[in-house]
Order: structure tokens, then C-alpha cells, then sequence
């Protein structure tokens, strides 16, 4: 079915579609995908960066605050910092890739503060760099995306990668949502960085959240590691579509009768509260916030409060109700393989960073909301970036080979009948969204499940292409999802214990057999393989200044710093 089974079509020179070149060319417009085209820029590559929605205000971090992961350069502390969820994510992150990721997020936090990011004081004036504000990092970062000389291409949605005769990875092809135009660029190198799939669930941000770049990547060869880790949800009041449930540390959860429910919590007893809301509703109330931390409350996460404040009700001392909103991969740790320190797929030409690529280097089976999340993307993004910008460097002269299409559902297949995209979304959500087929799962369900979405995606491989324009684009997210959905629960299954978040019914505890990555990958025949994970190793870090760090992680490649 598709290209990748019936040979690849070569890339028409119909008139009327805009064409581009770059040497790089970055597929999304979040904080990774931002940091990419920087750190591109910065090696001296010419960078075309193309946002679904307009770079600096769509996605899950900008209209949010975050965490950040970061940790000051002393053994210690980074030891520590190390140490403080490898137990909970099953011990499957990689002590180098954790010791890397703090190391460049301590240097880009620098670099934000040097591009004037206004990082809050204590009261002994030393900046605090723990957290991000979202509409101002992503302002700020589309700012210095535009000052290093890339070109932005907002409402611009990739459609499918190209590749070249060699099997490289040397374009895209998307379209431009304002005009309704087909738009071509041609490139050395690509870089994945479209966050990860939320299945439209309407948590906040996740609204472009697709899977996209997943199923772009798999369609020319690339896999995938850790989708089991993909049922993370997001706990908010159920009128909102905030999931930052960090306020919920201070919240009673209540039966509908104003009775609390007994081990309900944020943290530790979110299980409870997915198992409770499939009988009955599920009430907070954040009344366990002083009044000093309510002021701190209103000032961190401001969007929290709008919809209450709308209402005229007051959550710290009236009670609310709640849902959990799925929402995947984006606080799951599951995403494209990563092969080496560059963030290279294994695919020619082919890079990934951000929620895109799987977080299990540092953050095994297990991450959140933010932290772990935030770190990866600024940093990740800045070693694809320059990755990205050294392959083009190396083989600009293939890049006049003719381009091919690679892309498949809603593109290229040749049937008569044409399929309903929302009717294949709302599938694909009954499958994925209920907590007691996701939360905790069980092998008949997840069976059940793949029965229904390999049938699915079978049906929609003998169907008509989209129509064109808004179609094609809502044609391939509903795709993208259920290549997702599949992916994710095909490694759900082939997973027989229960570490990090993939919890299994039958299987309670963690298997030390099992200590392993589980690859994914396949179109219409999904497969998965255990990988091995490296042993653990400390890092020794000759000294506690910033530069020395920097010096001794060179070596391990660490990409140099933003002149």
C-alpha cells in the first residue's frame, strides 16, 4: 500500500507550487524546533523552518509555564538530579545522555539570559532559571529564530517528506493554509521537531499535536522507541483546557456527596482518580493553598485561574469538577529513535528533536509535564540543529538528484472511495482516550483495539487520496493518529510487566528481564524489537565551572556553544 510498498513517484514540476531551498529545513515551530534552526544557523546553514500554526504561539509550551530542568555544574547536585527519576522511569535512561542534557540546558538558560529572557531574582538577586514562561520564551525564540537568518514559514503544514534516489531525505512538501498553495523545499537535511501526538484530546497547546512527523519518518524507514510509555494524561478542571497539575499538590479530591476520595492525588493517586471517574465524577477544590501561595499561584500560571474567573467561581474554596485529558506521547517519553549524539533517525538526512524523538535517553518509561521535557527540547533541538547542518555541509553534492514523494495514507493511494478523516478520528479516540482501556491496560483490550485499527488503516490504504488543501492536511493528521495509535499499543502489548508509566493488568511488577528498550515501527505491518540498554555510567566533571563542564562533554558531543 502506498509508496513504500508500490515504488515511489517522482516529484511533478507542476506550475503553480511554491518552491524553496535550504540546506536545512526544520518541520515545526516549538521550542525545539526553534532551537534547531538556530543552532543550524549558527553552523553556517541556510535554514527554512515551517510551522503547522505561527511559530512562537502554537504548540503545547507557549501558552504555558514549564519547568526546566536545570541544575548548576557541581558533581553533587547533578548526581543527584541524575539519580532523582531513574528509578521511576525503570531505570532505562542513560546516565551520558542525562549528564548532556543538563549540561547544554545550563548553557542555553545562559544564552536565554544573555538574549534578555527575564528570569525572576531571589531575594539575594541570583536569577532563578527553574522554569519558563511560555508566551514569553517562545516570543523571544522566534525572535532570535528570525535575528540568526532563518526563514519562517508559519500556517505552512508539512504533507510529507521527499526523498532522493539514494534513499536520502533531501525536501519536504507542504502546504501554505493562507492561499490554499502546494509549496516545495528542496534541502540538505530535515529536522523533525513536531511534538508528539495528543489525539486532539483538547488539552491546551496539544491542538497541532498529531503524531505528524511520526508517521512522515516512518514512512521513509525510520522507527520509533518507548511508544508503550504514551498514556500519560492530563489532569484539569473539566472546564478547562489547562492540564498543568502542578496546583493540584494542594487540592482535596470529592465524591459528588462532598466526601473526599480516599488516596485521590496529583502526584501519587492520579490512578484513583481514573479509576473512580468511570463510575462517577470526581470534584476538587485547591483549599489546601495559604494565601501566599494562592498570590504565587495567580502570578506562575495565570491561564489556570481564566476559566474560573469566567464563571465566577472560586477553586480555592469551591468545588470543581475534574477530567483527564490523554495526552500521549507529549508527556509520554515515546518518539523517533535517535542513533547517535547528533540526533540522527538512522535515516540519511534525517534528524528529530523535541517531543518528536523518544525521551527515554534521559527519562526511561516515565516523564511529565515539563522539567525532563523542556531540557530535551532546547537541547536536542540544538544538537539536531547542527547535526542537520553538518550533513547538508557534506553532501551538498547530491542535492540536485531528482526528488521522489514518500508519503502515504491521504496522499498517494489510487482507490475510488473517498473517507471521512473526523470518522477515522473519532475511531481512533474511542480507542485511545477511555482511561480503562489506556490507563492501565490488559491484553484482550489492547488485542481488541489493534484488531480495530490495523482494519482501519487497511480500509483507508484501498481508499481515494484527500480532496486537496484543508482536506489533505486534516487527512493526514487523522493518519498520523492512527499510525500513533498503532505503534503505541502494538509496544503496549509486546511489553508483558508493568515499568515506568506502561502499566499492565496482568503483569504488576517489573521483570529485570525486561529491562530493555522496545523499537517499533512498519505501516502496514507493525513490528517490534527489544534494544539493549546501556549500562550506566558516571560522568566525572573535572571541575564546577561552567566552562569546564562544557570542555569535558565535548568529547562525548556536546555541540559547542551559540557564538
Amino acid at each position: 500500500m502506498g509508496s513504500r510498498d508500490s515504488g515511489l513517484a517522482r516529484l511533478s514540476g507542476a506550475d503553480g507550487q511554491q518552491r524553496y531551498e535550504a540546506d536545512v529545513v526544520v518541520i515545526g515551530g516549538g521550542p525545539a524546533g526553534a532551537w534547531a534552526a538556530i543552532s543550524a544557523r549558527a553552523r553556517g546553514a541556510s535554514v527554512i523552518l515551517a510551522d503547522k500554526g505561527f511559530c512562537g504561539t502554537s504548540g503545547a509550551t507557549a501558552p504555558s509555564g514549564t519547568g526546566l530542568w536545570y541544575v548548576p555544574p557541581d558533581p553533587a547536585q547533578r548526581e543527584h538530579a541524575r539519580f532523582g527519576r531513574y528509578a521511576m522511569g525503570g531505570h532505562l535512561a542513560e546516565h551520558v545522555w542525562m549528564e548532556r542534557v543538563l549540561e547544554q540546558t545550563w548553557q542555553n538558560a545562559h544564552q536565554l539570559a544573555e538574549w534578555g529572557y527575564p528570569f525572576p531574582e531571589d531575594a539575594s538577586g541570583v536569577a532563578q532559571r527553574t522554569s519558563l514562561q511560555g508566551p514569553e520564551y517562545m516570543r523571544l525564540l522566534r525572535k532570535q529564530v528570525k535575528s540568526a537568518g532563518a526563514r519562517i514559514l508559519d500556517h505552512s503544514p508539512v504533507l510529507e517528506l521527499l526523498v532522493d534516489d539514494t534513499g536520502h531525505v533531501a525536501g519536504v512538501r507542504g502546504l501554505h493554509s493562507d492561499t490554499q498553495e502546494s509549496w516545495v523545499a528542496r534541502a540538505g537535511a530535515v529536522i523533525i521537531a513536531t511534538g508528539g501526538c495528543a489525539f486532539l484530546s483538547r488539552a491546551l497547546g496539544c491542538n497541532v499535536l498529531t503524531g505528524d512527523g511520526l508517521l512522515m519518518a516512518a514512512e521513509v524507514g525510520a522507527e520509533l522507541s518507548g511508544m508503550e510509555f504514551s498514556n500519560a494524561y492530563g489532569l484539569g478542571a473539566a472546564i478547562s483546557s489547562v492540564t498543568k497539575s502542578l496546583f493540584y499538590n494542594w487540592a482535596t479530591f470529592y465524591y459528588e456527596d462532598g466526601t473526599p476520595v480516599p488516596g485521590a492525588g496529583s502526584s501519587r493517586g492520579r490512578g484513583v482518580i481514573a479509576e473512580t471517574l468511570r463510575t462517577q465524577p470526581v470534584y476538587a477544590c485547591v483549599d489546601k493553598a495559604d494565601e501566599q501561595t494562592q498570590t504565587w499561584m495567580r502570578g506562575a500560571q495565570p491561564n489556570f485561574f481564566l476559566p474560573f474567573d469566567r464563571l465566577g467561581l472560586d477553586p480555592f474554596t469551591q468545588r470543581f469538577k475534574v477530567a483527564l485529558r490523554l495526552e500521549g506521547t507529549v508527556r509520554g517519553t515515546g518518539g523517533l529513535r535517535l542513533v547517535d549524539e547528533s540526533c540522527a533517525t538512522g535515516v540519511p538526512g534525517l534528524y528529530a528533536a523535541g517531543d518528536a524523538a523518544t525521551r527515554e535517553l534521559i527519562c526511561g518509561g516515565f516523564t511529565g509535564g515539563g522539567s525532563h521535557n523542556a531540557a530535551w527540547a532546547c537541547s536536542s533541538g540544538f544538537w539536531a540543529g547542527a547535526g542537520a547542518a553538518d550533513f547538508s555541509h557534506q553532501h551538498r553534492a547530491s542535492t540536485r538528484r531528482p526528488l521522489l514523494h514518500a508519503g502515504t495514507v491521504g496522499l498517494n493511494t489510487t482507490g475510488l472511495r473517498r473517507w471521512d478523516a473526523e470518522q477515522v478520528i473519532r475511531e481512533v479516540q474511542a480507542e485511545v482516550w477511555p482511561t480503562e482501556r489506556n490507563w492501565t491496560r490488559r491484553a484482550d483490550l489492547l488485542e481488541e483495539s489493534l484488531i480495530r485499527l490495523d482494519a482501519l488503516w487497511a480500509r483507508l490504504g484501498q481508499s481515494a487520496p484527500a480532496e486537496g488543501g484543508r482536506a489533505t492536511v486534516r487527512a493526514r493528521e487523522a493518519a498520523a493518529m492512527l499510525a500513533t495509535s498503532r505503534w503505541m499499543y502494538r509496544s503496549a502489548l509486546a511489553r508483558k510487566e508493568s515499568r515506568g508509566m506502561a502499566r499492565r493488568q496482568e503483569y504488576r511488577e517489573a521483570d529485570a528481564a525486561q529491562r530493555h528498550r522496545l523499537l517499533s515501527g512498519g505501516l502496514d505491518e507493525v513490528w517490534t524489537r527489544p534494544e539493549a540498554v546501556r549500562e550506566a555510567v558516571q560522568v566525572e566533571l573535572p571541575g564546577q565551572t561552567q566552562g569546564a563542564a562544557h570542555d569535558a562533554l565535548q568529547s562525548q558531543g556536546v555541540a559547542r556553544a551559540i557564538a
